[in-house]
């Protein structure tokens, strides 16, 4: 995609610029909650064109001698084996990802906290792995009555009964693996130990959606309800920010909602120091600045619109995996209706259904299940494919793809014959497969093999990472050879979800 719609270096100056205005500001100890992916941030990617998935990992980079890590996760999380759906992995793994990420880009943790602890299995195995790699664990208990009740939180039996959790940077970054990891309270918590200890400290929230200074009902903040759906989360104009300054700027719900309690706890806390806090409405407290680095509106606009229907197919998928209610189905249409678009409005969605369509014509009188996959290319090429003996239906797309990228005749066959009936023959006979047909990830492996004795394959080979950010739309629920492929590929797929099978447990 030549054309950017966001900035990264000028984001990045501003950002760097405002977290250390923020940190002198308290002149001592800064706690930044730090929500949101620290990589592979897709979605932002997805609605900024432009914008560097590793991002804040280069904004922690460079503030890596000011900064300290504390990594949180909600214990209750780890015990029921929650999924982050982006890396299709449960959160005890997607924690060590994420510290292995900081480790990779020169910044350490300097603990894990585990957020309203209670035993399990997974607590301890991710306490002792912690343990082996020296990184302290802190078990924090839940507080009755959190955060209501003021008066019991901000007290010893309250904050104080959990340990402090030792740091010496002026920044203290405290992020989690997902939403609910307990930053927040982890942050509010040290800022009731160093008051305790005399240590000058504030609070500050860093999030990159919604943003706060674009309309409402601008397509970037509709996209961030679209995402969050599954939690219910509005775009709205900030009131205490509006009755404080007379400025219009936009919050989401629950950071409205919470902030006068939020408050309270800090007022609470800084009680007895001879100062105040500072903030009269939650957008004070961020210190996000993405809006400077977007370079065109339009092409935002029409990004952040593609996402919303991209996460009316990711919810409806999830409806019929029994993930999300179908509430978050339906606010994503009304987010759709508002932006006046609809499902058919993603260029690959009528492709992929056409060929599924298309598939089973040709094959009338055959039983079977006709699957179609579709592929926009970077430079608006549409390709096609549906499934067969041989190939996956994303698996045919994907073929099609790279031979338009590597220039190949469509008629050229990429794989032999030959090894395709290996390949299906072991799944059938072998392995036990009912789907013996190569999904992406198989295909991947044998274009690999292929590579070294066919010199168009490996030049298809080489197109691989010009298919990173493209568009897919399936017309079935993926299995998790084309699912993991897709996704190792940077290929940002949707699908329609019908199920292959008509079996409860899918083989």
């Amino acid at each position: 995609m030549s054309e950017l719609g966001f900035n990264n270096d000028r984001y990045l100056a501003e950002q760097t610029e405002a977290i250390l205005e923020r940190v002198d500001r308290f002149e001592g100890k800064l706690y930044l909650e730090f929500g949101g992916k620290l990589t592979s941030d897709f979605h932002a990617a997805r609605v900024l064109p432009g914008y560097d998935p590793d991002v804040k990992m280069r904004l922690l980079h460079g503030l890596r001698d000011q900064i300290e890590v504390v990594f949180c996760v909600y214990a209750g999380d780890l015990e029921r084996g929650r999924i982050r759906g982006d890396f299709g992995m449960t959160y005890d793994l997607a924690t060590l990802r994420a510290l292995d990420d900081l480790r990779d880009w020169g910044i350490s943790t300097s603990a894990l906290v585990l957020t309203r602890h209670g035993e399990g299995p997974v607590s301890e195995r991710l306490t002792r792995q912690m343990q082996s790699k020296s990184i302290p664990v802190y078990l924090h208990a839940d507080i009755p009555g959190y955060p209501n009740d003021v008066e019991f939180v901000v007290s010893e039996q309250g904050y104080g009964q959990n340990p402090y959790v030792e740091t010496d940077a002026p920044i203290v970054v405290v992020t989690g693996t997902g939403p609910g990891s307990g930053k927040m309270s982890t942050s509010l918590c040290q800022l009731y130990h160093e008051t305790r200890r005399g240590t000058p400290s504030g609070y500050a929230k860093f999030e990159t959606f919604p943003i706060w200074n674009l309309p409402a009902d601008h397509p970037v903040n509709l996209a961030y309800e679209a995402a969050t759906a599954d939690l219910g989360d509005i775009v709205m104009v900030d009131p205490f920010h509006l009755e404080a300054y007379g400025e219009v700027v936009v919050n989401y719900n629950r950071d409205v909602e919470n902030f006068p309690i939020l408050k309270a706890i800090l007022d609470r806390i800084a009680e007895n120091t001879g100062r105040t806090v500072p903030y009269q409405s939650p957008t004070d407290m961020g210190v996000n600045r993405a809006f400077s680095g977007i370079v065109n509106d339009a092409l935002v606009r029409e990004a952040s619109t593609q996402e919303v229907i991209r996460r009316y197919f990711r919810h409806n998928r999830e409806v019929i995996q029994g993930l999300c209610s179908p509430q978050a189905v339906r606010r994503t249409e009304l987010l759709m209706a508002r932006l006046g678009v609809g499902p058919t409005d993603r260029p690959v969605v009528t492709p992929a259904r056409e060929a599924a369509v298309d598939a089973e014509e040709r094959q009338k009188g055959n039983d079977g299940f006709y699957c179609g996959a579709a592929l926009q290319l970077h430079d608006g090429t549409l390709v096609a494919g549906s499934n067969s003996t041989l190939f996956h239906a994303a698996s045919a797309a994907l073929i099609k793809g790279i031979k338009h990228l590597a220039g190949i005749p469509a008629h050229i066959h990429l794989l032999p014959a030959d090894v395709i009936e290996d390949l299906t023959e072991l799944k059938a006979k072998y392995l036990g497969s009912t789907s013996p047909s190569l999904n992406v990830q198989e295909v991947l492996i044998a274009l690999g093999i292929t590579a070294a004795s066919n010199p168009l394959v490996q030049a298809g080979i080489e197109m691989l990472p010009e298919l990173r950010g493209t568009q897919m739309h399936l017309t079935h629920d993926p299995g998790t050879g084309d699912e993991t492929g897709l996704r190792k590929l940077g290929i940002a797929m949707t699908t329609d979800g019908r199920p292959t099978a008509t079996d409860y447990f899918l083989r």
